[in-house]
Formats: structure tokens, C-alpha cells, sequence
């Protein structure tokens, strides 16, 4: 059996999925706090006894946690997360984590975010301003002033390292462990007046796309040059007879 075929096609496999990861992470290099998907890959050892054969495995899916690019929009309502932290926010699908910090206030004075979720301070519970009050000030460590007057204080939540992160529409995560409240805001903290962009380099990812969009088209020249000595062997076996 010709095993070299089946390596290069579970290759095939592998990089299909590496293209498709790159394409969904440039479409959104302008989404705001939108995390990287990256994969990680292994080999496979086959289980025949006498030759070990390395098949490529699919890959494993994660997010990448670095951060994005800030900008300033000296937009009130717009927050920005430094260090390993993230905002709350409540969903239909439970308590969900983001580093989109564009938010808005309602009519009634709900602090939410564009998308319409409740932002949550850091016992999980709506933030609810004073609509009459004015703009909000918000310090590093979350604290939200209207007036000169306290009024609220933004939850930041810290993500285990060895948490797996799902992802939430385009910027949110559900980890599959429960995050907890920050504590520290030397490392952590809120910045007013500034956006964070996504954590993807256009450039380095399109020169990836190209890397592998040609590794892909080697792996397709294998397996016709493989297809060819197949064929070409079953003639001579037919032609022996």
C-alpha cells in the first residue's frame, strides 16, 4: 500500500483547515477586541505494526489571548483592557467575556454594549447610570463617576490560562472554566477613550496564506505523481499477464 498517498492527503486536510482559519481572521482585522483563531497541529503515528506511518492531523482550534492594537477615539464610552483581563457582558448563553469595550448607555441608563448585552460589574450585575447625570468618567480600575459622584464600577475578569475558549459571535469568549474577578490593576487595568482593535497582522497573515496556499499545491503535485506511478504500475501488471 502506498501510505505516502494517505499522508498527503491527510496534509491536504490539515492545510485546507489552515486556510480557512487565515481567511476568517482577515475579514475581521477591523473587528474590535475580535481574537485570532490559530491551530495547532500534531502527528498521528498509524498503529501498523511493522512500519509507523505520521499522518497530519487536523489540528487543534484556539484563540489566540494577545492583545490588539489601541486606539484613541475620545469616545467616553469607549474602554480599552490592558493586561490579561476582560470585560463581562450578560447573553441569552450565560455570562460571556469580551475586549470589544465600545459601549453605550440607554435611555433608562443601562450601560451596554453595541451588540445590546448588559456590561456587568465585578459580582456579575448589570451596571445601571444615572441617564441625567451626564458622561461617565471611568478610572482604571473600573470605577464609573458621574459628577464627581460614584455611581457603578465595570467588572474585570481574569480567564484561566488553561482555560478553552469558545467563541461568542465575533469578540466574545465562554471559557470552559468560571473567570474571576481582577484584583490587581498595576497589570490590569481600563483605559477611557480608547478601542482595541483585533489581535491580527494583516500582512503576516496574507504572507501565511500565500506560504500555504503553495505548500498546499506541492502536496497536490504529490499526489499526482503518486496517482501516476499507480496507474503506471497497474499497466505493467496488466501488460505482464
Amino acid at each position: 500500500m502506498q501510505t505516502n498517498l494517505y499522508v498527503a492527503l491527510s496534509a491536504q486536510m490539515a492545510l485546507q483547515k489552515r486556510m480557512e482559519t487565515i481567511a476568517h481572521n482577515v475579514a475581521n482585522t477591523s473587528t474590535a477586541g475580535f481574537r485570532a483563531e490559530e491551530i495547532k497541529f500534531e502527528a498521528l503515528l498509524s498503529q501498523t505494526p511493522s512500519d509507523s506511518v505520521a499522518f497530519a492531523s487536523p489540528g487543534r482550534t484556539f484563540l489566540s489571548r494577545a492583545s490588539g492594537e489601541f486606539v484613541r477615539t475620545d469616545n467616553l464610552f469607549d474602554v480599552a483592557v490592558e493586561g490579561d483581563a476582560w470585560l463581562g457582558i450578560q447573553t441569552p448563553q450565560g455570562q460571556v467575556y469580551t475586549r470589544d469595550g465600545r459601549m453605550r448607555m440607554t435611555e433608562a441608563g443601562q450601560l451596554e454594549t453595541l451588540g445590546g448585552y448588559s456590561i456587568l460589574d465585578a459580582g456579575g450585575a448589570p451596571i445601571l447610570l444615572d441617564p441625567n447625570a451626564g458622561p461617565p468618567q471611568i478610572a482604571r480600575d473600573g470605577t464609573v463617576t458621574q459628577n464627581n459622584r460614584q455611581v457603578a464600577v465595570i467588572g474585570l475578569f481574569q480567564i484561566d490560562q488553561r482555560a478553552n475558549l469558545k467563541r461568542f459571535e465575533n469578540s466574545g469568549v465562554i471559557p470552559d472554566r468560571p473567570a474571576t474577578a481582577a484584583l490587581d490593576f498595576v497589570k490590569s487595568g481600563m483605559r477611557q477613550g480608547f478601542v482595541e482593535r483585533a489581535n491580527v497582522n494583516p500582512v503576516m497573515e496574507i504572507s501565511r496564506l500565500i506560504a500555504i496556499s503553495r505548500a498546499f499545491e506541492a502536496v497536490s503535485a504529490s499526489i499526482s505523481e503518486t496517482e501516476a506511478s499507480l496507474q503506471s504500475a497497474i499497466r505493467t501488471l496488466a501488460s505482464s499477464d
